[in-house]
């Protein structure tokens, strides 16, 4: 009916009940920003110090969460970070923050106090692991290359997740348990290597690795200050870097854990030591490569680590 066809009181009641019909539609589930499915479907805000965790949260979060990660270049050194613009204003709406800590990316630290977000989790996968440094040692904080670590720290994603989604708290515990399986399959890679190769010493160029080298039962040859000195930046001294070399020419270590991300005129020289003496060379990174999740990423580590060993 054309409400020109209408005259009078009756005009004013169809209009009456024509803007009540339209108030009630608005107030319902398809209202903007006043409905249960525009709420569930606006994502959780996270930041994460470097694409790693980055990663870790996208699987545990799926679609639900909208990551950023400060550090996402794999030929970028973290220790060499500088803050932007477009980072401290993630963070400054961020629900949810992912570091690593133990002094790695204290970055993140510095940026939330200056965007004055006091309102998000923040997860500190160091704490997490629960490692601390041997007496007189320095704690290896590159705990990304744990598993069992990665596996608290899945748990701890998805309960911060929860506590700001609850109605999809049960998806985000079910995607940790699904993650922290494949994370078994890695242990037992792990243990693969360990019980045809236990006891196998290895070279590293810096401590990046040494978690996967030690759940893989192997020996660490490097001379301490060689790879503190590579990590820190600081000047290899000579007698360091010649028993480095050593190492290679005396065929004391059965391979070489390369960090690529970081490299010297000294780790050079020792990865040009190792291939001259035949003495295969593992690269890893400390950031996911282009194209990689973390477990395809830790997978490929494992696999180049066991096929070094095997040679």
């Amino acid at each position: 009916m054309r409400l020109s066809s209408i005259r009078g009181p009756a005009l004013l009641m169809v209009l009456t009940l024509a803007l009540a019909g339209g108030c009630a539609g608005a107030s319902g589930a398809d209202a903007p920003g006043g409905s249960r499915s525009d709420a569930r479907s606006s994502p959780i805000p996270v930041v994460a110090s470097t694409n790693v965790y980055g990663d870790i949260v996208e699987q545990i979060g799926g679609d639900r969460v909208e990551v950023v990660s400060i550090i996402s270049d794999p030929a970028q050194d973290p220790h060499s970070y500088e803050a932007s613009t477009q980072n401290r204003l993630a963070l400054s709406k961020a629900k949810l923050v992912v570091e690593n800590g133990g002094g790695y990316d204290d970055f993140v630290g510095r940026m939330l106090d200056s965007a004055k977000n006091s309102s998000p989790t923040v997860i500190d996968a160091v704490q997490v692991s629960g490692k601390a440094p041997k007496t007189g040692a320095q704690l290896n904080e590159h705990v990304w290359y744990d598993f069992p670590t990665m596996g608290k720290l899945a748990d701890r994603i998805a309960a911060a997740l929860a506590k700001t989604a609850p109605a999809d708290a049960d998806a985000f515990r079910h995607n940790a348990e699904t993650f922290k399986e494949k994370l078994t399959r890695l242990e037992d890679q792990e243990q693969g290597i360990k019980e045809a190769h236990g006891g196998s010493a290895v070279a590293v160029t810096e401590p990046v690795p040494l978690y996967l080298t030690g759940a893989s039962g192997l020996r660490n040859k490097t001379p301490a200050d060689f790879s503190e000195a590579v990590e820190e930046g600081s000047d290899v001294s000579p007698q360091s870097l010649r028993q480095t070399l050593d190492l290679f020419a005396r065929k004391q270590v059965t391979a070489l854990v390369y960090n690529q991300q970081t490299s010297s005129p000294e780790t050079e020289q020792v990865k040009k030591a190792a291939e001259d003496n035949g003495i295969p060379v593992v690269p890893v990174t400390e950031t996911l490569p282009r194209g990689q999740d973390y477990l395809s990423w830790m997978t490929a580590n494992v696999a180049a680590l066991k096929h070094a060993l095997d040679t």
